[in-house]
């Protein structure tokens, strides 16, 4: 069921004595003037948010969970068809799985009506979804990210009688992050159609769901009732919320995705929510009600009721009975989905567990709980620690009980709290004295060191505070009979404020000294507490009575049942509220985002639900307070005087450190994509290219390489906690008084007016206070400035461990007295918690700023030699150049950038001939390349820098430090370096910068790892000499063989004629002969033929063979 807060007519009411008629008749026209108004100006109308998967997108009635969180390619297809948009074809678009329908209602209005007439006047929803970062900062980047769009509208898809009658809502994706399970969803109009009050909705990853086999979701953890059934048996079930009162809702604070909550009686059911209960549903856990090796436990009652519940970032705690169990929820946004769970799984089997304690703040990258033991442990602490959804439990102390270290018997530990900045145990001890005498102890336990110290014990009765609002407590004091019965312990690790309570309230600053609060009643018992961690705090005792405190002072204030209780519920039922009943039940108290809220039990005329609503604080002491007022004759009638019991009028905060730079928030704007209907409606395919490019930039903004340049994207902040860096942040606060006058001195101004300014960590902050008195403007302004005294706070990484503390500002006088009454309801006025972190901000960090070592290089050498081939990305640097680094200090949410004037170490951490073949060197290999104690010949380089650590292994390095020398002697890699070519060698160097234990100038501490190209590496003296004599020999021989060639080359010549000319008259000789040969083969067969009548004359052979004799002669 999903439930709103009912907007409620808001007026100056000034509530007066029971008797008189005359303020009641005051009272209830100013509220029927005020409804008047509000209903013309103001409609009574709230925002409306489900999710939908893509498939549904246009359906009516449709709603989905939030469980699918890998995203999907839904968005492809339609990408392809945009041939003619600005868009990437070679990246491939994907989308979220689920689009968030928003619509809105008006009490008393046809809502399909309003809705078109809003869109007709141009209305638009604009929705703000912010990130929480996960508690694991060492698996994740810290960052809070903002990405804010516009909803666009889009008809249904079912029946409608015209097309401009049609059901109309508004779409807009729904991005996931990964390391973010918890978002909220802050929805407003664009300034156009009817008012509609901003409203925040949480809309979490549940990770305790599946599908089955069907497609239909279902819990991993149990059997969820079923909406009939449950319409059907709450009823019979009814008597679950009667009997078992409220009961506390405990998780981490800003990071669980999914809040439980136990205690239904008999039945080992829970109600889960991971919308902060805007709905929710009812789950039967599937574990055993078996009592399995529980025998020796000291209890005799067995029961199926789960008394314990507490929900983590991650994981889910349940105890029932002595036993306990968790359930690692399947975040894939998170971590691997192979550290989730199947079923519960039961932990401490062998030990007996009274108890879970909760620790509402993370620290140190985990989420813990703990575990009380009885039995045979008693007097030992189980702590759990979850990191990534796994789970490790270590009992504590190691080696010896609590129990064992203190006098008495029948010890026990009866509550515990865990500071995780500090690795602080703070105990609360029972014991008995000698005399059977209960004896409360306060400890502290630190894991670290295993030493126990006793803080304070209580006093074993309440003291006598009787007319006082506080009374501190030195021991000396008189009591009454009245026994103190310590139930619980709660620390504010932001404030340092620790708080005991039970049928009292004890409030210590520093855990040693306490102060009674005596405006709470003794024969009251506090059975739970909550905290905003934003200075209030509300308390539920075991008469189901609700009480309010700011944290700083010492005034409490009963709200329900009081008179102010009486005046707003009569007013909420005057108007029919849905949200209140004749029979009301509280299940539990919780505060979201700063605000008090019930989640109630109503039984009304047969009709039961469960329902969320707001407990207006301000509004409710507001009608408690007794205003003095005076009758004074005016003419003919009386008029009422009534006087303001507030000291000032208005508190404004001006002046403020720019939140961009405190609150390191970024935020990206993706308005929809323009479409040529003439109405403005988007379709099925429009919402899928709007999710495609949201897909996009939040990819963009995880893979983006950010350097000097600021972030794309218009970068803003919103309320968050503030970082400091060590520099001064200032605020002014100004109060302007309605009892200060322009005659006023101002010395009467400051008897009047007061300003306490109160911090956690005095021994961290200064701060000062001046004072400027306005009398023309009937104000005073106080200039506020907080200082870092730099002793607190070492060095961390970029958002890790940051201390958590805080500064408070107080009007004397205000408290319970000092509201603002507007359209939007009623708060108050005069307080201000500003919670402080300490340490390095997220999103800083070091870059090596190649542009000026460039610039700073040509003016050191008088020249600058690149690479042949050079590259823009990795510019190159001459080996035998002085080298000399510089970096800046890049802010990635703001986009500013400095220059880095800390000290630092410069180590060769790698290297390689080519970018392929670096590799990393060991922890050996880094000392001889980089000390100066080496010996073994290896150094990579070195400077006539004077400073260095103090075991002098390292130089320490600044921007005033004259430059590197490049050495690469005998035994270094880069020593030798073979030429690939005709250029000169090139080597690859791997350096890391970090300025870790040796710069005192900034929280953060920086590393830095990057690549440098070093150009013309000399060659060794052996190689050069042998490519030296190698090159002499070459050469020698090349003038003795050109010698010799022009010596004999004449002989040469004059051989080679005389042989060609004699080959070639062999050749011609040979020819001849073979011709003559044949000739006179011919002639003596003819003249044989003719013999008779020719014959042949007898000297002719004799010529032939004379003639060839001259020639071979020849």
């Amino acid at each position: 069921m999903v439930c709103w807060p009912a907007m409620c007519p808001v007026s100056p009411v000034w509530p007066r004595k029971p008797n008189l008629w005359a303020f009641w008749v005051l009272l209830l026209v100013l509220l029927l003037s005020w409804k008047s108004w509000a209903e013309n100006h103001f409609q009574n109308c709230r925002w409306l948010v489900v999710l939908n998967k893509f498939e549904r997108v246009g359906a009516l009635l449709f709603k989905d969970r939030f469980m699918d969180q890998e995203p999907m390619d839904t968005v492809t297809e339609v990408f392809q068809k945009l041939v003619d948009s600005p868009i990437d074809p070679r990246e491939k678009y994907m989308g979220f799985p689920y689009y968030l329908k928003i619509n809105f209602s008006c009490m008393g209005k046809n809502d399909e009506e309003l809705v078109r007439k809003g869109h007709l006047m141009g209305l638009r929803p604009v929705i703000l979804i912010s990130y929480k970062y996960p508690v694991n900062f060492y698996r994740w980047k810290i960052e809070n990210l903002q990405i804010q769009m516009e909803a666009a509208p889009l008809r249904s898809t079912g029946f409608c009688i015209a097309e401009v009658m049609c059901a109309l809502n508004w779409y807009a994706p729904m991005p996931t992050k990964n390391g973010s399970v918890v978002m909220s969803v802050d929805i407003r109009s664009n300034g156009l159609g009817p008012y509609i009050p901003p409203r925040r909705f949480y809309v979490n990853i549940n990770g305790y769901m599946k599908r089955d086999a069907s497609g239909n979701p279902i819990f991993t953890i149990g059997y969820e009732v079923a909406t009939a059934k449950w319409e059907k048996t709450f009823t019979l079930k009814s008597n679950h919320f009667k009997r078992s009162k409220s009961r506390p809702l405990w998780y981490t604070q800003n990071h669980s995705p999914v809040l439980i909550l136990g205690g239904i009686e008999d039945e080992k059911t829970i109600l889960l929510s991971d919308t902060n209960f805007q709905d929710f549903s009812l789950v039967e856990l599937s574990i055993d009600s078996c009592w399995v090796g529980s025998y020796y436990c000291p209890i005799l009652d067995f029961s199926a009721t789960i008394h314990d519940a507490i929900s983590t970032e991650s994981t889910l705690f349940i105890r029932q009975n002595q036993l306990v169990y968790y359930f690692t929820g399947s975040y894939s946004a998170l971590f691997d989905v192979s550290h989730s769970s199947s079923s519960w799984v039961r932990v401490l089997a062998s030990e007996c567990i009274k108890k879970l304690c909760p620790v509402f703040v993370d620290g140190n990258g985990s989420e813990y709980i703990l575990a009380l033991t009885t039995g045979k442990n008693e007097g030992y602490i189980h702590i759990g620690t979850i990191t990534d959804g796994r789970v490790s439990f270590k009992m504590m102390p190691e080696s010896w009980s609590i129990c064992d270290k203190l006098p008495g018997s029948n010890c026990s530990i009866n509550w515990a709290t865990y500071i995780a900045d500090e690795k602080n145990l703070l105990l609360l001890v029972e014991t008995f004295s000698t005399n059977l005498v209960k004896i409360f102890y306060l400890l502290n336990f630190n894991l670290e060191t295993q030493h126990m110290d006793i803080l304070y014990i209580i006093p074993r009765f309440i003291p006598e505070a009787q007319d006082l609002d506080f009374l501190v407590l030195h021991g000396t004091e008189t009591y009454t009979r009245t026994a103190m019965i310590p139930k619980g312990l709660f620390f504010n690790t932001f404030n340092n404020m620790l708080y005991i309570w039970g049928n009292f309230i004890l409030q210590s600053y520093n855990r040693i000294h306490f102060i009674y609060l005596a405006d709470f009643p003794k024969d009251s018992v506090i059975k739970y507490m909550v905290n905003s961690y934003q200075g209030d705090m509300a308390f539920v005792t075991e008469g189901e009575e609700i009480w309010y405190f700011l944290e700083g002072g010492y005034d409490v204030y009963r709200l329900v049942p009081s008179k102010g209780w009486d005046i707003y519920f009569s007013l909420q039922k005057l108007q029919h509220s849905f949200l209140f009943a004749d029979q009301e039940f509280l299940v539990t108290l919780f505060y979201e985002d700063g605000q008090l809220y019930q989640l109630i039990y109503l039984v009304d005329s047969g009709d039961e639900r469960l329902v969320k609503r707001v407990l207006p604080v301000a509004q409710l002491l507001l009608y408690e307070q007794n205003t003095p007022y005076t009758v004074a004759t005016v003419g003919n009638f009386w008029t009422p005087s009534f006087t303001n019991l507030c000291p000032f009028k208005v508190m404004r905060l001006r002046d403020l450190p720019k939140k961009q730079h405190l609150a390191r928030q970024e935020l990206y704007h993706a308005p929809p994509p323009l479409v040529s209907e003439s109405l403005g409606f988007h379709n099925n395919k429009t919402l899928a290219v709007y999710q495609g490019l949201v897909y996009y930039l939040l990819w963009l903004h995880s893979k983006y390489d950010k350097s000097c340049q600021p972030p794309p994207g218009h970068l803003t902040v919103s309320d968050r906690p503030t970082a400091l860096r060590g520099s001064r942040a200032r605020s002014h606060l100004a109060l302007v008084g309605t009892q200060i006058t322009i005659q006023g001195s101002s010395y009467q101004v400051e008897k009047k007016l007061a300003v306490a300014v109160v911090v956690a960590d005095p021994e961290c902050l200064d701060v000062t206070v001046n004072q400027d008195v306005l009398l023309n403007r009937k104000a005073v302004l106080y200039k506020i400035t907080i200082k870092d005294r730099k002793v607190c706070y070492d060095q961390g990484i970029s958002g890790h461990n940051l201390k958590k503390t805080s500064l408070m500002v107080k009007v004397l006088g205000s408290s319970g007295k000092c509201f603002q009454t507007t359209y939007l309801g009623t708060r108050t006025q005069g307080h201000l918690m500003v919670p402080l972190l300490i340490g390095c901000p997220p999103g800083k960090r070091l870059a090596f700023d190649v542009t000026y070592t460039i610039l700073h290089s040509q003016q050191l050498n008088k020249h600058y030699f690149d690479c042949v081939v050079s590259n823009a990305e990795m510019p190159c640097f001459l080996f035998r150049d002085l080298f000399q680094p510089f970096f800046l200090v890049q802010d990635m949410v703001t986009g500013d950038s400095g220059r880095f004037l800390g000290s630092y170490l410069l180590k060769v951490v790698g290297g390689g001939r080519t970018m392929d073949t670096i590799r990393d060197y060991t922890e050996e290999e880094i000392y001889r390349y980089n000390s100066p104690l080496d010996k073994t010949n290896s150094l990579i380089w070195k400077t006539k820098a004077e400073r260095t650590t103090q075991d002098k292994k390292f130089y320490i390095m600044s921007q005033q430090s004259p430059g590197i020398e490049w050495l690469c002697l005998e035994n270094s890699p880069c020593h030798d370096i073979t030429p690939q070519s005709i250029f000169a060698p090139e080597f690859f160097l791997k350096l890391l910068v970090s300025n870790r234990g040796v710069d005192t100038s900034s929280y953060c501490d920086y590393q830095l790892i990057f690549i440098l190209h070093l150009h013309g590496l000399p060659l060794s003296a052996q190689r050069s000499l042998f490519i030296v004599l190698v090159s002499s020999s070459l050469f020698v021989g090349l003038v003795v063989f050109y010698i010799l060639f022009c010596l004999l080359w004449p002989h040469i010549v004059k051989a080679w004629v005389s042989l060609r000319w004699k080959i070639n008259n062999i050749m011609a000789a040979e020819s001849f002969y073979t011709y003559a040969t044949s000739s006179a083969a011919l002639s003596l067969q003819s003249q044989t033929a003719s013999e008779p009548s020719i014959k042949a004359p007898s000297n002719a052979g004799s010529r032939v063979d004379n003639a060839l004799e001259k020639e071979v002669v020849a």
